[in-house]
């Protein structure tokens, strides 16, 4: 560990310089300037992405700042994972935006602040940091979900989340003032420190850690905080969604990390049982919920939902009788796992944006009959990405799945296992319904699918990277666990 020059900053600093330009161009130009903020947008992330990727070769851990941000591994790959796709979402947002007249500076530039609240997240080695982070990313968040003004569906749901955020921020501040007032400080490796040492009082700081541990459920949507991800999921604009369901998961659990892990991992046992109940929670209700939704954007919140569950069986699975041997492995998977899903949303929502038109949301089970016969190459990669959500090979969610069930076998908690495993059973029958749907009904719109050649080849490509990461699973799962390995440790 070691102080860095801020050269390992400039990727960060280029996601802030371009929402700079953005805005201004915004300002200034109007209506006129839209395609140049959106192209700002794009191109800045995505050589931010690809920066960040690079930075991740890098086995050092960075401080900046007085220790309240660092640069690892960990949050390298994270980071570039984020960036590359909110890239990736606005190329498949594009058309979709155009035909709603949504096609704005607004949305774009919010889409960056809430990436760089994802970046702050990410990143954060200090209670305020982390917190200053989520609050920029759930702000924009809002803001997003609102811009479609004259739906209501829009605004009811942003004022949910709205309202139910404020709730759990609150719960996360007052269970940061607990840890502050029983172990005197707010920097994450101090806190390991002073609980390591059991310099504290045990009441408070475990009131403090049930308050942590909700306001990181509630950000992961998971059960019982969950409520306000399917009408989010409903009421918002199909481009909206992806920026809520995508980026931010990520960020979440890497958010969450940085909390129980970096900071609270000598309170592991204490935490570990609460994520017990929230991931058996988030399995049973995010899988036999989603079995009977017609519309495919709360069908995919619950999905949401249990998938959320798996991430949190790779947290509570690191630290086993108080022993760390199997915790890189766990997190590994988890963080794997967590990479996965954001590659699988992608696609699944440039689909779904890619069949609605003006006017005409193709967001019900119905809008899917008969795809193959519309576009066999769509059909197809739909498919890879239902196969994939559920787990079953040679989509990469299978191998993603395996990983959090091995770690979980290894931890001992075989119940728990058995318990995916068979929720997942039932969760399989609503991804299936709609491959069934595309193949085997005749379509009830025979419209041509209209998209740009860069859309088409981009979810191609997506599809291929699912297939191919299914195949060859092993160098992104190995770079999840060495980045793990090198930036706690172990």
């Amino acid at each position: 560990m070691q102080n860095a020059p801020m050269t390992a900053l400039l990727p960060d600093a280029l996601v802030m310089l371009a929402v700079v330009v953005a805005w201004l161009n915004d300002t200034f130009v109007g209506q006129d300037g839209r395609r140049t903020t959106y192209f700002i947008a794009f191109f800045s992330t995505l050589v931010a992405g690809v920066w960040f990727a690079v930075n991740a070769f890098d086995p050092q851990v960075h401080y900046f700042f007085g220790h309240m941000y660092v640069v690892d591994p960990f949050a390298s790959v994270m980071k570039a994972v984020v960036s590359l796709g909110y890239a990736v979402s606005i190329v498949y947002s594009r058309r979709y935006l155009e035909d709603r007249n949504l096609f704005r500076g607004d949305f774009f530039l919010l889409g960056m602040f809430a990436l760089l609240g994802q970046l702050v997240m990410i990143s954060g080695n200090n209670f305020l940091t982390l917190y200053l982070g989520l609050e920029l990313m759930s702000l924009s968040l809002y803001a997003v979900i609102a811009l479609r003004r004259e739906v209501p569906q829009s605004n009811e749901a942003a004022m949910k989340y709205y309202v139910l955020g404020a709730l759990a921020s609150g719960f996360l501040l007052y269970g940061i003032s607990m840890l502050y007032g029983a172990t005197g400080s707010l920097d994450l490796n101090e806190v390991f420190k002073a609980i390591g040492s059991s310099h504290y009082d045990p009441g408070v700081l475990l009131f403090g850690v049930i308050f942590i541990v909700a306001g990181v459920a509630f950000k992961m949507g998971a059960v019982p905080f969950h409520m306000w991800v399917p009408d989010v999921y409903q009421g918002a604009p199909t481009a909206m969604t992806l920026i809520v369901g995508g980026g931010p998961k990520v960020a979440a659990f890497a958010w969450g990390l940085r909390f129980l892990v970096m900071g609270l991992l000598p309170l592991a046992v204490e935490w570990q049982q609460m994520l017990v109940i929230l991931a058996a929670l988030s399995l049973i209700v995010g899988n036999i919920t989603g079995i009977v939704q017609r519309n495919v954007k709360r069908m995919l919140a619950y999905s949401a939902i249990s998938n959320m569950g798996f991430v949190l069986l790779g947290l509570l699975a690191g630290v086993v009788d108080q022993k760390t041997v199997g915790a890189a492995s766990a997190y590994g998977s988890a963080m794997f796992y967590s990479i996965v899903y954001l590659i699988t949303t992608l696609g699944t929502f440039g689909v779904i944006m890619l069949l609605a038109r003006r006017d005409f949301e193709a967001d019900t089970l119905e809008d899917f009959k008969g795809l193959n016969q519309r576009s066999p190459v769509f059909a197809f990669v739909m498919m890879i990405m239902m196969f994939s959500l559920a787990g079953i090979p040679p989509a990469v969610g299978f191998y993603a799945k395996l990983a959090v069930l091995q770690a979980t076998m290894n931890a001992g908690l075989t119940w728990l296992t058995v318990l995916a495993v068979i929720t997942s059973l039932f969760g399989a029958f609503y991804y299936l319904r709609i491959v069934k749907l595309m193949y085997f009904d005749e379509p009830q719109d025979k419209s041509p699918i209209v998209a740009d050649t860069g859309t088409r080849a981009l979810l191609a490509l997506n599809g291929v990277a699912v297939l191919v990461l299914g195949i060859v699973p092993d160098p992104l799962l190995r770079a999840c666990l060495q980045a793990i390995q090198h930036t706690l440790l172990l």
